[in-house]
């Protein structure tokens, strides 16, 4: 027994000097290098913003002022699906990194058992002499067996690495997610609210027009026009009715879309119309090396990389040979009495060392694709960056132009308000056709509703220019490797 003891202790001693002395085989992780810009392009003759308002708030819709769609943000988080799915995506990530680690540590089984068996004897002599077969016998066992690998090559080690980078960059995609899903609604319920004001704006113009067919058909009473005036604005009254109405369908269908996104069925679910007053936030941009901080599909695509280069250790740890340190003991007897006692104990311990010695090709082609999928990674991540620097570019550009257009806009808005006002003091004077006044009540219809819709599309752009910078994230909220494995 002591034999047996001292045993397992030299197998004990020896291995911490393994493990001092293994080593993790392939490359260490060097973050890829990406092309940085200088500055932003759209950046120059950009409105500066003050020094408070250099970052952007974690909760970047309340920037807007506008309490409901402060509500319904907060809603994604507890209900929309999409975000739930995200979220247990990320889970288990950080699920298989216990697994990846758990290769650290040795395994233990068990086993208990007792069997009964009988048939013929040991020997055809016996049987012969005899003439029948052996008496029953009765096995009890009780054993305990361990087994551990140590990671002398690192294969354990970078499969961990890769595993942490792995739930990181899944972790990185929730926020890109969550990101997606927040600017979307932002979007929509924008969206929603220019509809609002169109149908507002032609509700309007409706009565405007019934007002005019009013006043026509005076005049055709007292027969200052003909009949077909009458009928020029009926058709006009009926026409702009019906496009009215056709905004009924289009608010439904974004309606709709907003409730999917809150996680809500759009049975239950409704927003009563509203105003469509809503003021563009000065929004900054930075300086475009913090855009690799700040976006989550970089971050996300960079710790990709980062697996894929753990990989090329994991593929190059095959090449070398494997040590397995075992160990077994217990009792076994064939009676109960005595069965747990030092004459029955059986016990086994020793090394093992396997290695492949042709496998056809098998390692080397799992060393190249480790490889060829490191240089996908650092592709897909460069070409993520460029994206990202060009939907700031495009966005901020988006912001500038419609910002200028949007003021040349609100003139031609007041000079077709004007125009209108003027051509039916005409009519009325008699100095002009209904013609007339139904082509400036066009043009300033048609006024109107590009600047409505020039509202929407600025604060559209600044909602997907906070999504292009980033929104509220950075970094510094990615889990670290420990937390990354950290079960709830």
């Amino acid at each position: 027994m002591k034999h047996h003891f001292n045993r397992i202790k030299c197998a004990v001693q020896l291995a911490p000097l393994i493990l001092l002395g293994a080593c993790a085989v392939g490359p260490d992780y060097v973050r890829p290098s990406a092309e940085t810009p200088a500055a932003f392009k759209e950046q120059l003759g950009w409105k500066l913003a003050q020094p408070g308002d250099l970052t952007i708030p974690a909760k970047w819709w309340e920037i807007y002022r506008d309490p409901l769609l402060n509500a319904l943000e907060e809603q994604i988080d507890v209900s929309n699906q999409t975000l739930i799915q995200a979220e247990a995506q990320y889970r288990q990530a950080r699920a298989l990194v216990q697994a990846s680690r758990a290769a650290f540590f040795p395994t233990i089984a068990g086993n208990a058992s007792r069997t009964r068996a009988g048939g013929l004897a040991s020997s055809n002599r016996t049987v012969a002499a005899t003439g029948s077969a052996a008496p029953p016998s009765t096995t009890n066992l009780l054993a305990v067996d361990a087994g551990w690998e140590p990671d002398v090559w690192g294969r354990v080690r970078r499969t961990v690495e890769a595993s942490v980078a792995n739930a990181q960059a899944s972790a990185a995609d929730l926020q890109a997610t969550r990101l997606s899903l927040q600017a979307l609604l932002a979007q929509n319920y924008f969206q929603l609210r220019d509809l609002d004001a169109e149908r507002q704006l032609y509700d309007k113009t409706v009565a405007d027009y019934k007002k005019s067919l009013e006043l026509t058909e005076n005049q055709y009473a007292a027969g200052i026009v003909p009949k077909g005036t009458v009928v020029l604005a009926q058709t006009q009254l009926k026409t702009t009715q019906a496009q009215a109405i056709d905004f009924d369908v289009l608010r439904a269908q974004m309606e709709h879309a907003i409730a999917l996104l809150v996680g809500k069925p759009p049975a239950i679910f409704s927003i009563m119309p509203g105003s469509f007053d809503a003021e563009v936030p000065p929004l900054p941009i930075g300086i475009p090396s913090a855009l690799l901080e700040r976006r989550p599909d970089v971050a996300s695509a960079e710790r990709l990389v980062a697996s894929a280069n753990a990989q090329i250790g994991v593929a190059k740890a095959a090449y070398f040979p494997s040590l397995t340190l075992s160990a077994s003991g217990g009792y076994q007897s064939s009676g109960l009495a005595d069965w747990i006692s030092l004459p029955n104990r059986l016990w086994s311990v020793g090394p093992a060392l396997a290695q492949t010695l042709f496998d056809g090709g098998a390692r080397q082609a799992q060393s190249e694709q480790a490889m060829a999928a490191y240089d996908a990674g650092v592709a897909g991540y460069r070409q993520t960056v460029l994206t990202a620097f060009q939907e700031v570019e495009d966005n901020a550009a988006a912001l500038r132009i419609l910002e200028l257009e949007a003021k040349e806009q609100e003139a031609a808005v007041q000079l077709s308000r004007r125009s209108v006002e003027l051509m039916l003091n005409q009519y009325k004077a008699g100095t002009v056709t209904y013609l007339d006044v139904i082509t400036v009540e066009a043009s300033a219809l048609s006024n109107e509703r590009a600047a409505v819709d020039l509202l929407n599309r600025r604060l559209s752009a600044s909602v997907l220019l906070i999504k292009a910078l980033g929104g509220g994230w950075s970094t510094a909220q990615m889990p670290d490797g420990k937390a990354a494995g950290k079960s709830d």
